[in-house]
């Protein structure tokens, strides 16, 4: 079983809207911050595309916006 938890600031307000019939979806990007530096000593951040659907994704886009820190147990789909 995989098992995923993001923590990280969104990059973009998320962007809601409806399919056809109806339901809600939520799109927003989450910048992660890698656990060790490079040889720089600088930190590097991976760059995760989320999507949400109906409540979660109401809630989401009317209380989240660019920079705040989100976190998120999603499913991971490769």
């Amino acid at each position: 079983m995989n098992v995923v938890c993001l923590v990280g600031r969104l990059t973009a307000d998320p962007e809601l809207r409806q399919t056809p019939n109806g339901t809600n979806v939520c799109s927003f990007s989450v910048a992660v911050n890698r656990a060790f530096s490079n040889a720089n000593g600088e930190r590097q951040a991976d760059f995760i595309n989320c999507v949400a659907w109906n409540k979660t994704a109401e809630f989401i886009s009317r209380y989240f916006t660019k920079g705040m820190r989100i976190a998120s147990a999603p499913r991971l789909h490769i």
